[in-house]
C-alpha cells in the first residue's frame, strides 16, 4: 500500500510513518523544510518536498498520483496566530482533498479535533476557538467531496508509551490518548475501509485496535 501523508514530519505521522514501513508499505510524507528529509527517511519513509500553503492542486496531486490512501495530519501548531490556522487547518487540508480527488485517491483519512461540534463553548479561549474553526471548515469542506473519507478526532494528545487499547465512538467523551495509539489508530482505518463516511472520536480504552473498530 502507499500512502501519502500530508504534515510527514508531525509527531503523529512520524509515528505513523514508522508503523506502515515496517510492515511493508511505502509512506510518503509531504514536508516543507528540507532539513526533514533525514528524519522521514530514518523511519523508513520517503519524503515529497512541498510546502501546501504555496502549492497548487497540480502539484498535489503529482505528489499523489498513483498513492492508495491519503492521510492529512498537519497543522499549523500552537501560537501559529489565526491566519496561518486558516491556511494550514484549513487551506492545506481543502488543497489536499482536492488534489486527492484529481489523482484518483478515494480513500482518505483526516486527523480533525474533538471540539468541533462545541464552537460556542464558553471553555474555548478565542485563539482555540479559531483553530476548531478551521478543523470545522476543513471538516466540512472534505464531507462535501466524493471521497472515501474518515475523520478521525483523537482526544487530548500524550507522549506516554502506547498501550495499544484504544476507545472508538462516535462520541466518546473527553479522554487522553498517546499519540503512538493514534497513529495504530490511523493503520487500522486504513485497513477497515467500512469506516468510510464516518466521524470517529478515539481515546484510550480496553481494547485492541482491530477489536475497537470491530465494534463499531
Amino acid at each position: 500500500m502507499r500512502v501519502v501523508i500530508a504534515g510527514g514530519h508531525g509527531q503523529i505521522a512520524l509515528r505513523l510513518e514508522k508503523l506502515l514501513a515496517a510492515r511493508g508499505d511505502e509512506a510518503v510524507g509531504i514536508v516543507r523544510n528540507p532539513g526533514h528529509v533525514a528524519d522521514l527517511e530514518a523511519v523508513g519513509a520517503r519524503a515529497a518536498l512541498l510546502d501546501l500553503e504555496k502549492s497548487d492542486v497540480d502539484a498535489v496531486a503529482a505528489v499523489l498520483d498513483g498513492a492508495d490512501a491519503a492521510i492529512f495530519a498537519a497543522g499549523a501548531g500552537p501560537g501559529s496566530g489565526a491566519a496561518r490556522k486558516d491556511t494550514v487547518d484549513r487551506g492545506a487540508a481543502a488543497l489536499f482533498g482536492a488534489a486527492a480527488e484529481q489523482a484518483g485517491v478515494r480513500r482518505h483519512i483526516q486527523v480533525g479535533s474533538m471540539g468541533t461540534d462545541q464552537l460556542d463553548s464558553p471553555a474555548f479561549s478565542p485563539e482555540f476557538r479559531v483553530y476548531l474553526e478551521a478543523k470545522k471548515a476543513a471538516e466540512d469542506d472534505l464531507k462535501a467531496r466524493d471521497l472515501d473519507w474518515t475523520i478521525l478526532r483523537p482526544g487530548q494528545l500524550t507522549d506516554d508509551p502506547g498501550t495499544g487499547l484504544v476507545y472508538f465512538a462516535e462520541s466518546t467523551g473527553r479522554g487522553k490518548i498517546p499519540r503512538d495509539d493514534v497513529a495504530l489508530g490511523l493503520v487500522g482505518l486504513l485497513d477497515t475501509p467500512g469506516t468510510a463516511g464516518r466521524t470517529l472520536e478515539l481515546i484510550a480504552g480496553d481494547l485492541s485496535v482491530a477489536d475497537a473498530l470491530a465494534v463499531l
